[in-house]
């Protein structure tokens, strides 16, 4: 007897409702990103105005990333435990709060008050949303067309936040910070009826208080010394002795996690190869990335005199990936597997960062534009992907931990890639000598990620998620 027809795939459509929730959830993803963008494009602006000294402008941003970097994966640990819809919601009422708070900020503290809370909101709801996804849809081509919409609508969000913050700044920079809270508060009412209500994970031995005390307070330390890193040589005994207790710190976590009855990290987690290599891929994506952009930023602005707007709309090109991300990434995954669209995308990173490398102080627009496109290419290949494979296989109960642990590294990968291009460019006096020393930096990133990413061309052309189950012969 023959045996019967296996089952056609699972198509990745998401009809009706889960289109709506998918909507909500990237444009919570959409707000983190203009916010950051734009924010980063209105700083002088706001440093004229309020005549904030130099290293007061400089904290307005880095206190974000110190928020943001520093709470993620208890952030994401949260969502697991206390309820991914709570913790979504609440966090983004605060959000919403201390962006107007921002706005109406008239001295330095208050908005450094103001970018530190905004980023810890973020640091809660960013894993909480990601483990909205991973849990509400099946794994497979369902999961990853979500998830791969979701990272294309982030990466959008900080590409276009770059032209909307020049344009919002001419008509003053507390529109910067009043725009985001009008969006916030559409997502909140969409969000209160289409997040689904969940049930917290049921814990024997209460909350791990010492856990979430270690954990975060390692997290922003070591943040804080990795920021500092952008200072070079001046204050290196504090930059030092941040970075030296953010080890201590993190060495106290890790004991208090193995002792702890009910744990707030499973340390048993980092023993999935995949994951680790994808929390570590990520790091060089995002360290590379958002290193270069910083040193091109003051390429076009300081030694080629461009306007913020100018720079803004060049930098537009990178934005690709948003057209990438939702429509050609999700069908090479589904046809080659993750690992390969990965090490793929890490190529052509490392290919934009080399062409940039000889760059000149009369270069053209155009000569720029096949760095600027390949890295949109890049980041739109693997940004996705690598969220896929640090969720793949991950216990439903635990997927708040790996959406936590991804977004970390996002975050933590930003702060040194931008820390290091600082300080190699510090290091290697001024001028064009300068930014092309500090452009080593993204390279070794982008090689780092390669190797990264290379166990992953083994099992590459594996689709993600369960396949069809064969049914034996009678």
């Amino acid at each position: 007897m023959p045996s019967k027809p296996l089952p056609p795939p699972a198509s990745p459509a998401l009809p009706g409702r889960p289109w709506a929730l998918l909507l909500v959830l990237c444009g919570a993803i959409f707000l983190e990103g203009i916010d950051v963008a734009m924010l980063a494009i209105a700083v002088p602006e706001i440093r004229a105005d309020l005549g904030l000294s130099t290293a007061t402008a400089a904290w307005v941003i880095s206190a974000y990333v110190i928020g943001y970097a520093g709470f993620t994966l208890l952030g994401g640990r949260a969502a697991d435990l206390l309820g991914r819809r709570r913790m979504f919601l609440g966090w983004l009422v605060v959000f919403l709060v201390f962006s107007a708070l921002g706005g109406v900020a008239t001295e330095g503290w208050m908005l450094i008050v103001s970018r530190f809370v905004t980023g810890v909101a973020s640091a809660f709801m960013t894993p909480a949303s990601l483990s909205v996804i991973t849990t509400s849809y099946p794994e497979g081509p369902r999961r990853n067309k979500a998830l791969l919409i979701f990272a294309g609508t982030s990466a959008g969000g900080f590409s276009l936040g770059l032209v909307i913050g020049g344009l919002l700044t001419q008509f003053g920079w507390r529109w910067v910070f009043f725009a985001p809270v009008l969006l916030a508060a559409a997502i909140l009412l969409a969000a209160v009826r289409l997040i689904p209500r969940d049930r917290p994970a049921v814990r024997q031995g209460g909350f791990d208080l010492a856990g979430a005390a270690s954990g975060a307070g390692a997290m922003v330390v070591l943040t804080y010394g990795i920021v500092r890193l952008e200072h070079g040589l001046d204050g290196w005994v504090l930059t030092l002795a941040a970075i030296g207790a953010g080890l201590l710190l993190l060495s106290v976590f890790v004991v208090v996690e193995r002792r702890s009855p009910a744990p707030l990290v499973r340390l048993g987690i980092l023993r999935r190869g995949q994951l680790v290599r994808a929390d570590l891929g990520a790091m060089m994506l995002f360290g590379g990335f958002f290193g270069f952009q910083f040193m091109l930023t003051l390429y076009l602005q300081e030694l080629r005199g461009w306007s913020s707007l100018e720079t803004s709309f060049a930098l537009l090109l990178m934005g690709v990936d948003v057209l990438l991300a939702p429509t050609v990434t999700p069908l090479l995954v589904n046809r080659y597997g993750h690992g390969r669209v990965i090490f793929s995308g890490f190529v052509l990173a490392a290919v934009a960062y080399v062409l940039f490398l000889p760059v000149g102080s009369d270069w053209t627009y155009p000569m720029m534009v096949p760095t600027l496109l390949l890295l949109g290419l890049s980041f739109g290949l693997a940004y996705g992907p690598l969220t896929i494979a640090a969720t793949d296989g991950v216990d439903p109960s635990e997927q708040g931990l790996a959406g936590g642990l991804i977004t970390t590294a996002n975050q933590f990968g930003a702060a040194v890639g931008v820390a290091l291009v600082t300080a190699v460019h510090g290091l290697s006096g001024t001028g064009l000598d300068a930014f092309r020393a500090s452009l080593v930096v993204p390279v070794a990133m982008a090689v780092t990620g390669l190797a990264l990413s290379a166990p992953g061309l083994r099992t590459g052309a594996r689709v993600t998620g369960p396949g069809p189950v064969p049914v034996p012969r009678a």
